[in-house]
């Protein structure tokens, strides 16, 4: 009997011990806990959309507290990458702007991978040196559908992905080569799913979003439906669910070639958005159109896109 009892209150002792273990990574969890309302404030922008009908925020200057969004990044030791695509004559003309820029503005102060994909041999030229960043130059092959380059970039891409880029870092990021960027792009812009609202659309009524409307196409939106018009310039989150899309934008193209049926990357992604929610929207300050007049809506511009051979 006292040997039983013995091991009873041993094993009511490990019990304990557990409960405690479990009690201390509880409360260790909560306070690393970010919530939302620790660093988003949608009140002080009361001139523009700040929160989406499913309560993801949208991201514009004044509505961030960084600090707080600092504070808490530090400690989670984050690596993010940038992707992007320099292919025959946009890689003299755009990427040199795109790195200079992009070393300056993009995660400054952390970790940042930049994923170069050419389609010839490519030598960098020199920036200031950070040791936080790295630069991977990525060679890609020709292939029959080549000469369609976003069917070849999120192929391309979800190949990088799936081999070595998910291993590398928590967030990612797929850009377009002809941007540069203007002041910080930080981490209030990290999340699961991150999409980038048209400098366009985003100041046009609902109702004449350019959605693909033929009911045959895979990115089919039907009248009276639809949220927002996201820019194809820019995509992010966790690795996993930038490769979830390359995927299923791929799949949406090869569905529609073999039903004879054409549509656009932007219209895919819209498509896809619609259907999976993003967590965080990017205001148009992050991707601005330097051809459009500056709306008082816009307070500083992140990242200026410049329409192809206009630089």
């Amino acid at each position: 009997m006292k040997a039983k009892r013995r091991i009873l209150l041993q094993l009511l002792t490990f019990c304990l011990f557990l409960l405690l273990l479990a009690k201390i990574h509880f409360r260790n969890h909560q306070e690393e806990e970010l919530l939302l309302s620790d660093w988003f404030n949608p009140r002080r922008r009361l001139d523009v959309i700040t929160t989406t009908d499913w309560l993801a925020p949208i991201i514009w200057e004044g509505t961030f507290d960084r600090k707080v969004l600092e504070t808490y990044f530090r400690k989670q030791n984050i690596t993010v990458g940038l992707a992007v695509f320099a292919v025959g004559s946009l890689t003299d003309k755009y990427l040199d702007p795109f790195l200079q820029s992009a070393s300056k503005f993009f995660m400054p102060g952390y970790r940042v991978i930049f994923y170069i994909m050419v389609d010839k041999y490519l030598q960098l030229q020199e920036m200031e040196h950070n040791p936080l960043q790295s630069f991977q130059v990525l060679k890609i092959g020709k292939e029959r559908w080549w000469s369609n380059f976003d069917l070849m970039r999120m192929k391309i891409l979800s190949e990088h992905i799936r081999d070595h880029i998910r291993y590398e870092v928590d967030f990612l990021f797929s850009m377009n080569i002809n941007m540069v960027f203007q002041s910080e792009f930080g981490v209030e812009t990290l999340s699961t799913s991150v999409a980038q609202l048209h400098p366009w659309w985003y100041f046009r009524k609902r109702t004449n979003l350019p959605y693909e409307r033929k009911p045959t196409s895979v990115a089919h939106i039907p009248f009276g439906l639809g949220d927002f018009y996201y820019a194809g310039a820019i995509i992010g989150g966790v690795p996993f669910q930038v490769l979830d899309f390359a995927q299923q934008y791929l799949k949406g193209v090869f569905l529609d070639t073999e039903n004879g049926v054409n549509s656009t990357y932007e219209k895919y992604l819209n498509k896809y958005f619609f259907l999976n929610k993003p967590t965080k929207l990017l205001s148009p300050e992050y991707s601005w159109d330097p051809t459009f007049n500056l709306p008082r809506h816009v307070w500083f511009v992140k990242i200026a896109h410049h329409p192809i051979d206009t630089l």
